[in-house]
């Protein structure tokens, strides 16, 4: 049974209704559709709750794909009571985790905007991110923490625009990501650009983000690692640098 993924078209859709399908073989939950965003391309899966008509709450302890990318399977805390087919309930994600993962997520992109290498490798955290970049040549920490300050800081609109799925294969040079396809067979594959006219940034991917750089905050590279001879670990996090490290 597919879903509809709601997140798709609003990332700050953080409540919505969705009836129940029928049940994952390993007792996982399936809606008609959510606002619960699926693990998927390094970015976290959503947690929160399904509200019952009584009020009482099912907890969720994360959303994740099914067998495809159009099914999305809501995996409940251990010990939940589970809802009955048909059953229409109220879902609410962890939004502070959410938003949180939203401006890590907006940041990476910016990264990729300060660093333009082909990406090998990318993980987003509530608290910490990674980006892992094709490159063999050294860079200084704190010119790109500046660097992507500034671009944060001059606030630009952050939008998606749609393609095809045929237009993203005949354009394999927009996609960044050495190992990560974007999501492709439902039709539309979604470009999330930055900057008026995407003067800034376009690229494929199928996570949540802000609306405008601003809304990012704080960030700096907290560490740049060797993984290699022709690899670098970018780590990201939340507010400024420590000038003890």
């Amino acid at each position: 049974m597919q879903t509809r993924p709601l997140f798709r078209d609003d990332f700050y859709l953080s409540t919505a209704e969705g009836i129940v399908t029928g049940f994952s073989d390993d007792g996982g939950i399936l809606l008609d559709q959510t606002c619960f965003y699926a693990t998927s391309g390094g970015q976290p899966g959503d947690s929160g709750f399904l509200e019952r008509a009584d009020g009482s709450r099912i907890d969720i302890a994360v959303a994740r794909h099914g067998a495809t990318k159009d099914i999305i399977i809501h995996q409940p805390a251990e010990g939940a009571v589970m809802p009955d087919i048909g059953e229409a309930l109220v879902l609410h994600i962890d939004w502070p985790r959410r938003y949180r993962l939203m401006r890590m997520h907006t940041a990476c992109h910016l990264l990729s905007v300060v660093c333009p290498y082909p990406i090998t490798g990318a993980a987003v955290g509530e608290e910490e991110s990674r980006v892992d970049f094709d490159m063999g040549e050294t860079i200084d920490r704190d010119a790109v923490t500046a660097d992507l300050m500034r671009l944060v800081n001059e606030n630009h609109p952050v939008y998606l625009q749609w393609i095809t799925d045929d237009e993203l294969l005949a354009n394999p040079g927009i996609v960044k990501s050495k190992n990560v396809r974007p999501p492709v067979g439902l039709g539309r594959v979604s470009l999330v650009c930055i900057g008026k006219d995407a003067a800034i940034d376009s690229q494929p991917c199928g996570g949540t983000h802000v609306s405008e750089t601003g809304e990012v905050g704080a960030i700096h590279i907290a560490r740049i690692e060797k993984k290699g001879k022709e690899n670098r670990r970018f780590r990201i996090r939340f507010g400024t640098p420590d000038p003890a490290t």
